[in-house]
């Protein structure tokens, strides 16, 4: 178990570029899926747009739009437009192509910062705390069934980059726990966060909380439809995302997900969560739409 599946999607390959100003290249990493992780796409993009703002601003949203899925260990080519630099914002638009198709779209927008009041969400107390949970690998150990392989569990376990732990419990041969439109997961990496070319290390824990988001986000559409990720013929699928990032923090130590389901209908469920420090610092909101198809 190590970090480096998330480090490795997001060190990017300068490139010619084709459509755009700026190109960047980066594999996606492997999952026991037809398709790559979603999250693999808006990490990267993040990081491409991160090293096209070279005058000191800071990430604070992004936008998405998933297009095509994307083959799993193969270059994804992104292609970055500067749109505008302002004193105070600049925009970037990143497109990820492969196999000479857009496969992925967002706009990324960065802000110098200036003196302004604060307010942040309120943490959620009386949770347990993550030592007191079972890890995802501690969890499956003697579990099987519905559509999970030894493929997938050794993926659930140990391949994502971080330990993540379920207040209810998991969702992934069963709905543990009620089918509420709710839950919580702490996520911690398995070992310290590498650097990464061309990224600060508070560029690279930006991309960081972009990575994590697309696991679990759609898991209370799923835990309210008691839908386990098993069930066979469960397909899903990331259709479009946004995240604004309010403070900046090191995603060394635990950070607290909390995530609702906000909508399910026509084949779709959008979700919403917010990432904490143990601190109790709102770091990041998130609001993602998916498909969601059962048999």
């Amino acid at each position: 178990m190590t970090s480096g599946i998330f480090t490795d999607a997001i060190t990017l390959e300068k490139a010619d570029p084709e459509h755009f100003d700026l190109a960047f290249t980066a594999v996606t990493q492997p999952c026991p899926w037809p398709k790559a992780y979603g999250g693999d796409l808006v990490a990267a993009a993040a990081a491409a747009a991160m090293r096209s703002v070279t005058d000191g601003k800071t990430l604070h949203s992004m936008h998405s739009y998933f297009l095509r899925p994307a083959d799993i260990g193969a270059a994804v080519r992104y292609e970055v437009e500067l749109l505008r630099d302002g004193r105070g914002y600049s925009t970037r638009q990143v497109r990820g192509y492969q196999n000479g198709k857009p496969l992925y779209v967002c706009l990324a927008n960065f802000a110098a910062g200036e003196p302004g009041g604060s307010f942040q969400a309120e943490f959620v107390d009386g949770l347990p705390d993550p030592e007191a949970l079972p890890s995802s690998a501690e969890y499956l150990a003697e579990r099987s069934g519905g559509t999970m392989t030894e493929e997938s569990k050794a993926y659930w376990s140990g391949g994502r980059s971080f330990d993540m732990r379920h207040v209810p419990g998991p969702v992934y041969l069963d709905v543990e726990g009620d089918r509420v439109p709710h839950q919580a997961v702490w996520l911690k990496p398995f070992d310290p966060l590498r650097p990464v070319e061309g990224l600060t290390d508070a560029q690279r824990d930006l991309a960081a909380l972009a990575y994590m988001c697309d696991y679990t986000i759609l898991e209370p559409i799923l835990r309210v439809l008691d839908l386990p990720w098993a069930r066979p013929g469960l397909v899903t699928a990331s259709l479009d995302h946004s995240m604004w990032f309010h403070r900046a923090a090191p995603v060394d130590d635990w950070l607290l997900y909390v995530q609702e389901a906000v909508a399910a209908d026509s084949g779709r469920g959008l979700g919403s969560g917010r990432f904490f420090t143990r601190g109790h610092q709102h770091l990041a909101t998130v609001a993602q739409e998916g498909m969601i198809r059962a048999a």
